[in-house]
């Protein structure tokens, strides 16, 4: 069984390996399913990301979102070095700048700050994820500190966590810890699954 870390080196390899138009092509199919559902067409509130490193590509589903009239938000570093996301509603005008890990955020002030329980779907980028919803980031814990409250489901039912992947993403089963924060579905070129044990 393969370490988080090889699992990590392994499939950002293969992620890095697509080219531009062929990541392009499986981000337009997985926005394809993801907006085709009853989960978005029933979302008001939702978050994505700008992706870095060869992730799946949700801006796609964004603008299709936006055209629907949904609130769009990406997700910032939290003020003053808290090692969590809150969220900013953003649209294409809004400058992005990187924050200290090189990732693009949205210019924002302290007053524009959204907290996550008031998201009704949040896409949640990915490096790795299994068919429990277990998901494998990056390895800082931004996500699961930021939603380790949707680990107590009797008092919080939203945001619903999405991952946004490659289907190739998908492995056997990742060992998972008291703190992660598992999924309640992915979305892939081969659709949209939800996890039952989470809903």
């Amino acid at each position: 069984m393969q370490s988080r870390d090889q699992l990590r080196t392994r499939i950002r390899a293969q992620r890095r390996a697509l080219s531009a138009a062929e990541s392009a092509q499986r981000s337009r199919l997985i926005a394809h399913h993801l907006v085709g559902s009853r989960l978005f067409m029933n979302c008001r509130r939702l978050s994505a990301y700008i992706p870095v490193r060869g992730e799946a590509d949700p801006v796609p589903a964004l603008a299709q979102a936006r055209r629907l009239g949904k609130s769009v938000y990406l997700p910032v570093l939290a003020p003053f070095g808290e090692d969590r996301l809150w969220f900013v509603h953003w649209h294409p005008e809004i400058p992005l700048v990187p924050n200290r890990f090189g990732i693009p955020e949205p210019k924002r002030r302290r007053t524009d700050l959204l907290s996550p329980t008031q998201l009704d779907v949040a896409l949640a980028p990915l490096v790795g994820f299994d068919d429990l919803g277990n998901r494998l980031g990056m390895g800082g814990g931004f996500y699961d500190r930021t939603f380790a409250f949707l680990r107590h489901r009797a008092r919080w039912h939203r945001p619903i966590l999405i991952g946004y992947a490659y289907d190739f993403q998908q492995v056997d089963r990742l060992q998972s810890h008291d703190w992660d924060v598992r999924l309640d579905g992915v979305v892939t070129e081969q659709g949209l699954t939800m996890f039952r044990h989470r809903l």
